[in-house]
């Protein structure tokens, strides 16, 4: 049973996935960029443009296992923060690449990136948890692997401070969650569980109406008056804050040291078999992208944020991504025992029959890389390949 009891819808929320259709790095900060990646060889020699996905060069030299291209999907999302920065044009994947051409496909949804990566019209994709945890399950384990980590941290519950006051005051409101089963439902699912309150799953109705909204449109529900809060990821947690609702609680706090996977990176199963050179380098240029991101938190903050505002049209404004910036860490450790934990917290909330994910993780790969940029390597918890 998935973590919806439902099938993935037979298209996307929202719009299709698209190619994008502005590149990610903004004219404006472009030279800034240009200046601090340059000596890292990351940097690209030809000016910023606003052309489609399909007319970025390639960042040239030979093709990796000959192969002429890599789709990739991720969201337009915070917490996707090393698919914003590293896959702009020129970026370290791109550079890790050569001649094999990045094709990047933007979702909306995660069951809409699982669909697309069943389909083959994507071959990896940064995810959340919730969704890989689904996805593998639905298949027995015959559809992807969890090949690193990428972002953790990045979620809160924001309340209205007027009607909430203390944890407490949840019970009785609308607290809206993105989606039904997604990485932030099942976590409040999960909090509300340990009140001791009674929620069906499925509906969302009990002590606490649990709301289930897209992340765009939460916060004009704020705004309305529609829901009382919400448990989000960023930056929609920071858009609301800066329409006056107020942090009650970071999830971070729930996890030991603070750390729990929110973004991981995900390989349809047969692409990893037939090209795991490919594979190889794009997890060389997501290592190398998280690198810089630590290194250079301003720059890579800019980075970012020109991505959002290629894709959106706009970008954050201060107020919404400095804090948004700050909660997430990008990391390459996939935290794989904190992903076993979310997969029981759905089991308790009665969204998924638990599951034998012995096999999810394959961090072969990974850990080669790991280990050439002299690296520590990372544990899959007793969940590698079988």
């Amino acid at each position: 049973m998935s973590y919806a009891d439902r099938p993935a819808p037979a298209r996307p929320a929202g719009p299709l996935p698209r190619r994008r259709t502005r590149l990610l790095a903004a004219a404006a900060i472009f030279p800034l960029l240009l200046g601090a990646l340059g000596a890292c060889g990351y940097g690209s020699d030809k000016k910023n443009d606003d052309q489609g996905a399909s007319a970025l060069p390639a960042a040239g030299g030979k093709k990796v296992d000959g192969l002429d291209e890599v789709k990739v999907g991720y969201f337009a999302n915070l917490t996707h923060a090393t698919a914003l920065v590293g896959l702009r044009k020129g970026g370290p994947i791109q550079q890790a690449l050569g001649g094999t051409q990045v094709k990047p496909f933007v979702f909306n949804a995660g069951p809409s990136e699982i669909e697309a990566l069943n389909a083959g019209s994507i071959d990896i994709g940064w995810i959340g948890p919730s969704p890989s945890i689904n996805g593998y399950v639905k298949s027995h384990g015959e559809n992807l692997r969890i090949i690193s980590g990428s972002v953790s941290g990045g979620v809160k519950l924001v309340v209205n401070p007027d009607k909430i006051k203390s944890e407490d005051d949840i019970k009785g409101k609308k607290i809206a969650t993105p989606q039904l089963g997604n990485t932030q439902d099942v976590a409040f699912l999960n909090w509300i569980g340990k009140k001791g309150w009674k929620v069906d799953a499925q509906s969302g109705k009990g002590d606490v109406s649990v709301v289930r909204s897209d992340n765009k449109v939460t916060p004009d529900a704020y705004k309305s008056g529609a829901i009382d809060g919400a448990w989000v990821p960023e930056p929609t947690a920071s858009k609301l804050v800066a329409e006056g609702g107020k942090v009650l609680l970071d999830e971070s706090s729930l996890w030991p040291d603070k750390k729990f996977v929110i973004t991981n990176l995900i390989v349809k199963q047969s692409f990893l078999e037939e090209h795991p050179k490919v594979v190889e380098a794009v997890l060389r240029g997501s290592v190398r992208t998280n690198d810089w991101i630590k290194t250079n938190p301003g720059q890579a903050k800019d980075a970012a944020n020109a991505a959002l505002k290629a894709e959106t049209g706009k970008p954050l404004p201060p107020e919404v991504i400095d804090p948004a910036w700050k909660s997430i860490q990008v990391t390459d450790d996939p935290l794989a025992q904190t992903l076993n934990t979310e997969a029981d917290h759905a089991v308790k909330a009665g969204l998924l029959e638990k599951p034998d994910l012995k096999g999810i993780y394959d961090l072969t790969l990974l850990n080669k890389v790991l280990k050439a940029e002299g690296k520590p390597t990372v544990s899959d918890a007793g969940l590698g390949t079988k």
